[in-house]
């Protein structure tokens, strides 16, 4: 199909296309001549991918090649497969940030965390940074009743990894982290105006 009918199919304008193009987010089609080029299914796929990916998903340009590359140069291992998702994802922390309250809480949830897995150690510890600055402190219990619920989401998603193949794990750990979380986070409020509606009335 030619750009016009690949922008049909894909929902995405040329314009945008190109601009996929030029970023390297999209691989180029079979050129036919020197200004025209051939697209199939599979260019209709990524471009439905990298829509989720910075719509959805709200990624960056930058941060989509990064989980674009996971995709197309996936990890050995199903565990380091997780991890490489997670790191091409957000947000950023200060890698001087003080993380001896989040090591301490991990400590006593028992997670297995390793050095591997700092950039999500960070942003715990900003997090509860941001909290304490806030002057709106979590007791030590409440976070880890978040964390509680959180483990028995992480253990269901983890055990629903598709083992067929690496790129199918890889799709899976990127798309569940990046669209799953707005999900996730819909739903608490959710949950919070169904909790609020039934312990104080809908007046």
């Amino acid at each position: 199909m030619r750009i016009s009918e690949l922008s049909r199919a894909s929902g995405v304008p040329v314009a945008t296309i190109k601009y996929y193009l030029r970023e390297g987010l999209l691989h180029e089609g079979q050129l036919t001549s020197a200004t025209q080029a051939q697209y199939d299914e599979g260019h209709v796929a990524r471009l439905r991918l990298v829509r989720a990916l910075i719509g959805v998903g709200g990624l960056s340009v930058a941060a989509t090649r990064e989980v674009l590359d996971q995709l197309d140069h996936p990890a050995d291992s199903t565990h380091d497969l997780l991890g490489a998702a997670h790191r091409s994802l957000g947000p950023a922390v200060d890698e001087d940030v003080d993380t001896s309250a989040a090591e301490s809480l991990l400590d006593r949830l028992g997670w297995q965390v390793r050095s591997a897995d700092r950039q999500a150690v960070r942003q715990l510890a900003a997090a509860l940074t941001a909290l304490e600055a806030a002057d709106f402190p979590l007791s030590e219990d409440e976070v880890v009743s978040y964390a509680q619920a959180m483990r028995a989401i992480a253990e269901r998603e983890v055990a629903d990894v598709p083992l067929e193949s690496t790129e199918a794990a890889v799709r899976y750990m990127v798309l569940g982290t990046v669209l799953v979380e707005p999900l996730l986070l819909a739903l608490r409020r959710l949950a919070q105006v169904d909790a609020s509606a039934r312990r104080y009335g809908t007046r």
